[in-house]
């Protein structure tokens, strides 16, 4: 969430950085807001002044054995008693308007993010790794996996309905040697600690890290209120809500691999095969919490760390900075990471790493003390997918398929796979 005052100082540069987003200028609204909510607030304390000041005077009076002056007062207060309460509630309710309304605006890009409508207007960084050569038509994971007889989405298609699938045999443990092998390079290489998270989260760790309002509809809700998690970056960031940390203390990285649930209402139509875009998957995130002079160093880091994860897999892959058009909610700054899919014959996102600043430190009230005995100022929060697990399961099916119809293991995964070499049919 934006600070009212930065907006109050800063309307062009919101409204050009809206616009960079493809929406529409807001801040003279929002301004026009607050100075209505000032006004009332205004209002009030004067109200709530005269009220403490007449008390006083009432006493005086009688003091004074002024007995109509003490009538008088005691009548004034009676009916300022009866007015606070409509002007306390009138000053909630535009509150809570002006709330609402910045809770729907996005984060502010940084300056170096560049211009562009979607995801055409998106810059390539770097590619890194040899595209692979089959001497024999190349098959997509879908029909790998049911070839091998692991992969079965008629089965989950009776569980659960579309967009799921069971695997089984090898699959089943590839997808969690993947994991494993993950989790072990976080804790062990890059720092990271490692946290076994709820998955069902409250409204306000929702809108703690701006799923919420705006991204309702996206997301799987429970009979009881709660949301089933999108992504672990939504209780990991929460960690740190409302309190206040040591700037020594910082930075603070966790890891976890959890479950996700995501509606993907917005997919409609778009790879109903296979296992690339679904309702329930696997992904293990890597989230930072630093001071505001350690995030853009740390988006570095945090984006170095991700792609460490395909470097010792052996997956080709790019690096690709996101427009602002095409940037998430809360994002300042996104690097995405896309594998090489053979079966597609191109490049498909596998992580997204994003450098949020204080926008979602101040929709959770999460700070950092400085030395010196400096007031608390609010942290910087980044996450990153670290990464997505059934995608680099469809990335070693596709690259690291076989003429045979087998696949070979990665090296890095034999010693979670019983060392094993190769995936085939029983």
């Amino acid at each position: 969430m934006l600070d009212i005052r930065w907006i109050r100082d800063n309307q062009d540069e919101l409204d050009r950085a809206l616009a960079s987003r493809g929406q529409a200028p807001r801040a003279a609204d929002l301004v026009a807001l607050d100075e209505r909510r000032r006004k009332l607030v205004s209002e009030l304390q004067t109200l709530q002044e005269r009220r403490n000041a007449a008390s006083k005077e009432i006493g005086q009076a009688k003091a004074a054995k002024d007995e109509a002056k003490a009538s008088a007062l005691m009548a004034e207060v009676t009916l300022l008693k009866e007015r606070l309460p409509q002007d306390e509630a009138a000053v909630r309710e535009i509150e809570a308007e002006l709330d609402g309304a910045l809770a729907m605006i996005p984060n502010v890009p940084l300056a170096d993010v560049p211009f562009g409508r979607d995801e055409s207007d998106n810059v390539e960084v770097r590619r890194v790794g040899e595209v692979p050569h089959f001497d024999f038509p190349v098959l997509q994971h879908f029909e790998i996996g049911e070839a091998l007889g692991m992969m079965d989405f008629e089965a989950a298609a009776k569980l659960a309905g579309a967009r799921f699938v069971v695997l089984k045999g090898d699959l089943a443990r590839l997808e969690r040697a993947l994991a494993q092998f993950m989790l072990d390079l976080h804790t062990g290489e890059h720092g990271y600690t490692e946290v076994a998270p709820p998955i069902l989260v409250r409204d306000e760790v929702m809108f703690g890290t701006a799923q919420l309002p705006k991204f309702a509809d996206d997301q799987f809700r429970t009979m009881d209120g709660r949301w089933l998690i999108p992504t672990a970056e939504v209780p990991l960031t929460n960690l740190v809500r409302e309190q206040i940390l040591d700037d020594e203390a910082l930075p603070l990285r966790f890891t976890a691999y959890t479950p996700c649930f995501r509606l993907e209402a917005g997919a409609a139509g778009r790879d109903t095969r296979g296992m690339l875009r679904q309702h329930q998957f696997g992904k293990v995130e890597m989230v930072s919490i630093t001071t505001p002079e350690q995030s853009i160093e740390e988006h570095e880091r945090m984006l170095a760390c991700a792609e460490t994860v395909l470097k010792r897999l052996g997956l080709p892959y790019r690096v690709i900075t996101l427009c602002t058009g095409d940037m998430g909610f809360a994002s300042q700054k996104t690097y995405d990471i896309e594998v090489w899919v053979p079966g597609q014959n191109t490049y498909r996102e596998i992580s997204s790493c994003s450098v949020c600043g204080d926008f979602q430190a101040r929709r959770m009230n999460a700070r950092t003390r400085p030395a010196g005995g400096k007031s608390p100022r609010y942290v910087h929060t980044l996450n990153g997918s670290g990464i997505a697990v059934g995608r680099a399961l469809i990335a070693v099916l596709e690259n690291y398929q076989n003429a045979d119809g087998s696949v070979t293991v990665p090296d890095a995964l034999r010693p979670y796979f019983g060392n094993k070499d190769r995936i085939a049919r029983a």
